[in-house]
This record gives C-alpha cells, sequence and structure tokens, in this order.
C-alpha cells in the first residue's frame, strides 16, 4: 500500500484522530500493538463515545507493511519511548506527523509537521472507542522555521476531514511549536505528581499539597522557558503568561482551581499507568525542561525526573506518600519562585 493515511497508536488520540479520518472518507489504517485492541477494532471498527463506530483497517504492528513512498502520512501517536521503535521501520521519505505530548529531539528532526492535542481523550481499555473527556483543539504546522515547505498532496484531504468531522476545533498555524511548548508547561507540571500519586487531574487542584506543588511547578517551567526566549501559544482558556501572573496572586489562584478541578474529573494524565510498567515520558517532559534551564536552577523538575525514574525502575505503586519526596524540597527552601 504506496498511498493512503497510517495511525500508529490506539490510543485516545490516535483513535480520535482515525475516527475523524474515516468518518471524512480518507484511507486510513489503524496500526496499534495490543492483540485485544486489534481484535476489538477488526469486530467493532474505531468509535468515540456518543457517536457510531465505524469500519476500519488494522493491523497489529508486527505485521504492518510501512509505506516506501512519500505519498502517504503517518500520524504518530505512541509514547515518545516507542518512537525509535516505529522511526527504525520507515523510510525517511514518508512524512510523519507526531501528534505526542513530549518532545524528541530524533522525531523533531524527522519531521516536517506536528500536531498538538490540548484536548483530553482517553480509550477504553482493550478497545479502540475514545470518550472526549475535555474539550479543546488540535493545532498543526511546522515544527522548524521553514520546514513545512512541500505540501503532501494528501493533506489538504486529510486536514479537511479532521475539521469536519473531528470531535475537536482544527487550528493550522504557521508555526506549532509554541503551542507545543505551552503544552509541556502544563503537562510538565500535572504528569509527574499525578503519575507518582495515581491522582485523577481534579485533585492536584483540590488537595492542598497537591495544589501547592503544582502551582510551584507551572511557575518553575514558565521561568524556564521565558529565560530561554521560547514563544507561548494559547492552548487553554488563558496565556501561559497569564497563567504564571495569576500564581502571583494566591488568592486567586485557588479560588480559580475549584472550577477547574470540576472540568478535570475522571481524567489522568498520559504518564498514569506507565510507572508501573517500569518506562515512562518523565525525560520527554521535565527533563526537556532541564536541558533548556541549562545552568539555571531547576530544583524541582530535577527531583521529579529522579523520583519518576526511580519509581518506575522499581516498579512502584503510584501513593500519595511520595508527594512527601517532593514536598521536602519546598521544605529545604530548594523551590524556584
Amino acid at each position: 500500500m504506496a498511498e493512503g493515511v497510517w495511525v500508529v497508536g490506539a490510543g485516545g488520540i490516535g483513535c480520535a484522530l482515525a475516527h475523524a479520518l474515516r468518518a471524512g472518507g480518507v484511507d486510513v489504517t489503524l496500526v496499534e500493538s495490543d492483540p485485544a485492541k486489534v481484535a476489538w477494532a477488526q469486530e467493532h471498527g474505531v468509535g468515540i463515545v456518543g457517536q457510531s463506530c465505524l469500519p476500519i483497517n488494522v493491523v497489529a504492528f508486527e505485521h504492518w507493511n510501512p509505506p516506501t513512498t512519500p505519498s502517504g502520512i503517518v500520524f504518530l501517536s505512541t509514547k515518545c519511548y516507542d518512537n525509535q521503535t516505529v522511526l527504525s521501520r520507515l523510510d525517511t521519505r514518508v512524512e510523519i506527523i507526531p501528534v505526542q505530548n513530549g518532545f524528541d529531539r530524533q522525531l523533531m528532526a524527522r519531521a516536517k509537521r506536528e500536531g498538538v492535542a490540548s484536548f483530553v481523550s482517553e480509550c477504553n481499555p482493550g478497545q479502540t472507542q475514545t470518550r472526549i473527556t475535555r474539550k479543546g483543539e488540535l493545532h498543526i504546522g511546522s515544527n522548524s522555521s521553514g520546514s513545512g515547505s512541500g505540501m503532501n498532496p494528501l493533506l489538504g484531504r486529510v486536514t479537511e476531514a479532521l475539521t469536519t468531522h473531528g470531535a475537536f476545533k482544527v487550528r493550522q498555524v504557521r508555526d506549532v511549536r509554541p503551542f507545543k511548548y505551552a503544552k509541556v508547561m502544563y503537562n510538565a507540571a500535572i504528569s509527574p505528581l499525578a503519575a507518582v500519586t495515581g491522582f485523577d487531574n481534579s485533585k492536584l487542584l483540590t488537595l492542598k499539597p497537591a495544589r501547592r506543588l503544582f502551582f510551584r511547578f507551572l511557575q518553575e517551567n514558565y521561568r524556564i522557558l521565558s529565560s530561554a526566549a521560547i514563544p507561548l501559544g494559547k492552548v487553554g482558556p488563558f496565556h501561559p503568561q497569564t497563567v504564571n501572573r495569576i500564581l502571583t496572586w494566591p488568592l486567586v489562584a485557588r479560588s480559580l482551581a475549584l472550577p477547574f478541578s470540576i472540568s478535570l474529573r475522571n481524567t489522568y494524565c498520559s504518564m498514569s499507568g506507565d510507572i508501573e510498567k517500569g518506562q515512562t515520558e518523565i525525560r520527554n517532559f521535565n527533563g526537556h525542561l532541564i536541558d533548556l534551564a541549562g545552568a539555571e536552577p531547576c530544583d524541582l523538575n530535577r527531583r521529579a525526573c529522579d523520583l519518576v525514574d526511580q519509581m518506575a525502575a522499581e516498579r512502584a505503586k503510584p501513593s500519595v506518600a511520595y508527594l512527601n519526596a517532593l514536598t521536602n524540597l519546598e521544605a529545604e527552601g530548594g523551590l524556584c519562585s
């Protein structure tokens, strides 16, 4: 199959993309390594809760014959630690459009364009049916100056299908990096806290110790990105600059926490569950910020990386008790404000 579209990774984002493409009449194949999901898709197709499931071509990753010409498009919606396995099988001429949360320099060097999803989509276990737990947007654009040239002839049709049939709004932008960096500012605050505790995202705003650390992460992350002179886009209700300003007014920040927490109930970060599997994307989130910080202090991000790496090595069960390892840093006066 030389032409067409492939979605590699049948998680929440991958299934949302595949459903929209299939609804738009695009010749799309879903590629997945989980045998249960492959079997479910073969029987039921791909779906979004509240919408009909649609029949779809599906293939197990081990049996996938990747495209070998530049006439196809591969949407990559795997975890960052699986990227190399996929890239090693792809011809360098094939267009890859990652829709991931983390930063992978090797992948970014290969991809002309990226997608940044600010909506939250969670798959039912063992199924290729997902539910949109928080509405948002999909920003698509170049990931480096001038690299988006050479338009793939399929891209227009693909974008039209996503725009018309997606359970999310599509924003085409010239440069997607400001939006990806804005999202990592939030992900690198949510992910370590939610991963080590096992909390759903709402508890990060309602439980005082977690909320305090969450706000501190946001402040440190914003400071790192600002010091590195990285432009930031708006991927939520507020621009990151506004969020940082709000955090300087503790009463205002706490008053806004409750309404935001309600919208996050029963939603989980993409890193949830990874610790007990022994592998996480912490170095693609917080580790990337540490690299950007260089010699500048970023104690909270360093502590988060070390803690998550240690827990993953031990395949530790997440617990609220692990907040203490990060809270102690605050007691030591090591937090950046």
